[in-house]
């Protein structure tokens, strides 16, 4: 993969099973309603035009479901990627401000992949549509069961969140119990997406399972609240022999540094804490870890998969969403989630991981 925009919620954290075993398909939107409808490739090529870049007609789509995003190839031979981000998510000075932050990162030579500064700006207009322009980073999947990889994810991750402490953001959210757990529970109670039958079991669960996130909130205590990546997972590394480069900032947000940490770690608990091991070794080569946030791993996983069906809630009108996630707002789907958030409940009250 070598593209800017991937997002993490391509695939259910956890690894959805029900896919294309829908018993209640949704129903498809008008295309008057359509996210992007005015997005043709006539439009693309004509943006791109307007900022300066001549396309020589080539186009490929990139995987991303929150926004759009394109490998486009210039006449010149060269190609960038061109990113169209989703309407009403993000302000300009949101996005802007996750433009800064990349640039910040670029500026203290961490691998990150920031957007192209044309004509004095990132950040450009066509129409209805808001989009920037990428230089095209090459790279292959990280291979997070490698212990080398996870020093050098940890060493690189330490640079880049003492860059994330100097200054807070302003524009960007944080990542809290309202924000990721209430917020998208109170959507899908308000929009009744839940099958009758299994509507006050769903959120009767979601309901303990946020009383255990905030326990382990409070257990973990005061910790520091710094500029992060957000949503730091494999689909959003590329490796090259050099390291890792990091891509696709669209979640970046204010957090405990954790955060971007615990999607790195995978297989039963004695796995995960070795591979936690690893990367702590590497991360404070640069920057000291607060061991209190370890209490925080499985409640930010917690309010991952609640925030996850509540983004998906909140797509129901996209057709690419219909189309790539069949199984949602299914009975089968509910009954899964509703499994998943009990298993962390138990998860939540375990002792955390020790390094």
């Amino acid at each position: 993969m070598s593209n800017e925009g991937a997002t993490g919620d391509a695939t259910h954290p956890a690894q959805e099973s029900g896919q294309g075993m829908s018993d209640n398909p949704p129903a498809t939107p008008a295309a008057s309603d359509t996210p992007f409808s005015t997005l043709t490739p006539d439009a693309l090529l004509d943006a791109l035009v307007a900022v300066g870049l001549e396309p020589d007609g080539r186009l490929l789509g990139l995987n991303s479901f929150e926004n759009r995003v394109y490998l486009v190839w210039l006449d010149d031979g060269s190609s960038r990627v061109v990113k169209f981000y989703r309407s009403g998510r993000w302000s300009d000075a949101a996005i802007l401000e996750e433009h800064a932050f990349v640039q910040e990162l670029v500026a203290h030579e961490i691998p990150a992949v920031a957007p192209l500064c044309i004509d004095g700006r990132t950040l450009h207009r066509f129409g209805d549509l808001r989009f920037a322009v990428f230089p095209r980073q090459g790279g292959r999947g990280p291979e997070f069961e490698q212990p080398e990889t996870l020093l050098r994810m940890g060493r690189v991750l330490g640079r880049l969140h003492a860059v994330g402490a100097l200054r807070p953001f302003q524009e960007r959210r944080t990542l809290d119990v309202h924000s990721f757990g209430e917020a998208p529970s109170d959507y899908l109670y308000e929009e009744r997406f839940l099958p009758d039958e299994l509507e006050d079991v769903y959120f009767g669960v979601v309901e303990q399972v946020l009383e255990g996130v905030r326990y382990a909130f409070d257990r973990a205590g005061g910790v520091a609240q710094l500029r992060l990546h957000g949503d730091c997972h494999a689909g959003n590394v590329l490796w090259t022999p050099q390291g890792p480069h990091f891509v696709d900032f669209d979640d970046a947000c204010t957090g405990p540094a954790v955060q971007d940490l615990w999607m790195l770690l995978s297989g039963d608990r004695a796995e995960q804490q070795r591979q936690l091991g690893e990367v702590l070794s590497g991360y404070e080569d640069f920057r000291e870890f607060d061991r209190r946030e370890l209490h925080l791993i499985e409640a930010l996983r917690s309010l991952r998969l609640i925030h996850y069906a509540g983004w998906l809630a909140r797509r129901y009108d996209d057709p690419a969403f219909v189309q790539a996630f069949p199984w949602f707002n299914t009975v089968r789907y509910w009954q899964e989630r509703i499994l998943e958030l009990r298993e962390q409940i138990p998860l939540m009250e375990e002792a955390p991981l020790v390094v």
